[in-house]
Formats: C-alpha cells, structure tokens, sequence
C-alpha cells in the first residue's frame, strides 16, 4: 500500500513541477533532465509513469482538461434542464464555457493561474501532436457548445458564429497566457496601466478573478458585434475540372459511374 502511494506522489510531483517548468520555459526549451532536477527524481522514474516527453504534456494537460470536459458539460445540460428547451442566452453559453476555465486559475488544487497560463501558451504555439490532442479532448464539448450558440442566436449565420467562436478562443488564448506582449508594447507593468497594485506576491485568486471581470464582457460584446457587411463578394464560379485519359476513356455499359 506505502508502495503505491509513494508511486503515486511520485508521479503527481512529476506532473506538478512538469507544468510549472513546461509553463515557464514552454515545451520545446523544457529537457527532462531539466524536469527530473526539479522534481528530485531519476529519469528512470519519469520513464515508467510517462514514457516519454510527448506523452508527460500530454498527461499534464489531461488531468486537468478531464475536469474542465465535464464541469462545461455540466453546467451546459443544467442550463438547458433550466430552459425546459428554450434556447439559451448567449452570456449563458459564454459564462459556462469560459468562466468554467477562469476560475480554474482561483483554484490551485487545479492548477490555477499556472495551469491557465500554459494553456494559453501552448494553445498559441502548439506542436503538432499537441494539436491533434487538443482536438480530441475538446470534440465533444465544442460541437455542444457551437449547437447552444446556433440556438440562441438564429438569425446569426452559423459560418459566422464559428469564427466568432475562433476569435473568442483566440482573445482567451492570449490573455491566459500572460501579459508579456501587453507590457512590451506599453513599456510597463499592467497593472500601471490600471492604477493596481500588482506584485509578485499578488495572490492568483486575485488575478484570475480580474481577468474574468475584464475578458468576459469583452467576449461577450464581441459575440453580440453587429454582422460585418462585405463589399466586396463575388459569385466565384466553378471551373470544370479537366478531364483525364480514365475520365475520357468509353465505359463499358456494367462499369459504376460513380468513384
């Protein structure tokens, strides 16, 4: 039983000081000697619970995404239970989406703001497998919400919620990855810019509660923003694609036209 629960602190220590460091130094700067330096164990150790650098990301971020599957989804079948099949409001959709991720950030116990923050980062630099995880783990939750939002706004293209849908996750992407690029364009801290008194020290319940209150109606108005109205469209017509020697050949009156 000890033996077990050592390997078990052992492989949460791993995954704990893997998503600071992966969150710090991103993932490609990020060595496994670097990780198991940090987490005061041997590599052989990082081999038997993981088995490599790919699959130690990849379980970083599934033991918090599996969490955040099932609140979003949860909230999501509670409001519709609530509307008894009445679409939803859109702050609703939004609210549950991604105010279930912010306050993730005021919760340490699952990752807080460091778990927000390589999010972020690696959601706006991902590697290829990354990628092709990420949209596996996220499938079933999107094409829920995306059905919620083509309900609650029906008059609304459903091309143009999508990329709406884009945008908003682009805006999230940055903001949770941390204001780097805000403070080199100002010149200065952001929390200067805001008259607040942020430190070091400041508590990431704090942080991540601000955010919140800044992202949310940003996201918000940005889904209610009037349609745009292109200028410029153009009935594109479909050029005949040209024919091959198989196209062109005669078919024998048994052949299937069909490819």
């Amino acid at each position: 039983m000890s033996d077990q629960k050592n390997g078990s602190d052992t492989r949460e220590r791993i995954l704990d000081v893997a998503e600071r460091l992966f969150m710090e130094n991103g993932y490609e700067a990020t060595s496994m000697r670097t990780i198991t330096s940090a987490a005061e164990v041997n590599l052989a150790a990082v081999n038997y619970h993981f088995g490599s650098k790919e699959a130690l990301l990849r379980e970083v971020f599934r033991r918090r995404l599996a969490w955040l599957n099932h609140e979003r989804l949860q909230a999501l079948d509670k409001l519709e239970e609530q509307a008894a099949g009445a679409p939803l409001k859109p702050s609703q959709i939004l609210e549950a989406f991604f105010g279930t991720l912010l306050r993730m950030g005021e919760n340490p116990a699952l990752g807080g703001m460091v778990f927000l923050r390589l999010l972020g980062r690696t959601l706006t630099e991902p590697a290829e497998f990354i990628r092709t995880f990420f949209a596996g783990e996220y499938a079933e939750v999107i094409d829920r919400y995306k059905l919620a939002l083509f309900s609650a706004l029906p008059d609304v293209p459903k091309a143009e919620i999508v990329w709406r849908l884009h945008f908003m996750l682009g805006a999230m992407s940055y903001a949770i990855a941390g204001t780097d690029v805000l403070q080199v364009v100002t010149g200065c801290e952001v929390g200067d810019l805001a008259g607040e008194e942020v430190t070091d020290e400041t508590d990431d319940t704090v942080l991540a509660r601000r955010l919140a209150q800044r992202l949310m109606p940003f996201l918000l108005g940005g889904l209610r923003a009037p349609l745009p109205q292109f200028d410029d469209v153009q009935r594109i017509k479909k050029e005949p694609l040209p024919k091959t020697a198989r196209d062109t050949r005669e078919k024998t009156p048994d052949q299937d036209p069909r490819p």
